[in-house]
């Protein structure tokens, strides 16, 4: 069941959940649920997403907000691990980009976090690919990303597919969650009000999280 904005959210893929009890969207009834989705190896995320999250669950949580950690994986699967994000929740320890990247900014204390993850944090589910693509399976990557590609110039639809097709060819696992919202990288987000439906899904959507989650709040 692919995920569709203005209706009810489908569950999350999980794997495990490697912090907190376990859970998922429908069983957190009247409340509002924020799902951030990153990779392990995410600079960005760890930059601006996962902080953003961590306020968010500070300031919102009395008023019936609930955030959620999903580690996803469309890349670098050496590193994008279960193992790692284990790692991660336990010592506040990174790797690869994201380890490299905070160094350059300072922004890690002994080669650590200097914060913890809060909320309870989950694995998407992976499952290794066969190989190859069919022709669905890349204008199911193309459409939630480029929604009028129909309209587009016959030597433009052609240069997206071979992309699409290579990029599906070149993929080691399908990760459920990451494909069933039609994610389109990390850090993303995930926005389901209070009736269980679903409001939002963002890609890089830094800054206007905190709004979409007041406007949900101010619902009721």
């Amino acid at each position: 069941m692919k995920a569709v904005v203005g209706e009810r959210a489908p569950n999350l893929g999980i794997s495990e959940w490697v912090q907190g009890a376990p859970t998922n969207l429908d069983q957190e009834k009247d409340r509002i649920v924020l799902v951030d989705v990153f990779q392990v190896n995410c600079p960005g995320c760890f930059m601006g997403a996962i902080p953003e999250a961590i306020e968010i669950y500070k300031k919102y949580g009395d008023e019936g907000v609930r955030v959620l950690g999903l580690a996803t994986a469309f890349e670098d699967y050496d590193k994008n691990t279960l193992g790692n994000l284990r790692m991660l929740l336990e010592t506040g320890e990174v790797v690869g980009d994201t380890r490299e990247a905070l160094t350059q900014y300072g922004q890690l204390r002994d080669g650590r976090l200097p914060y913890k993850i809060p909320f309870p944090v989950a694995m998407d589910r992976l499952e290794r690919r066969a190989g190859g693509a069919t022709a669905e399976q890349v204008m199911e990557v193309i459409y939630p990303q480029i929604p009028d590609f129909d309209s587009k110039p016959e030597e433009y639809r052609q240069q997206v597919i071979q992309r699409a097709r290579a990029y599906l060819e070149a993929k080691e696992y399908s990760a459920e969650t990451f494909e069933r919202y039609s994610l389109q990288g990390t850090p993303s987000t995930i926005l389901v009000d209070r009736r269980g439906v679903l409001r939002d899904v963002s890609f890089g959507g830094r800054g206007r999280t905190e709004q979409m989650v007041r406007k949900l709040i101010s619902e009721g």
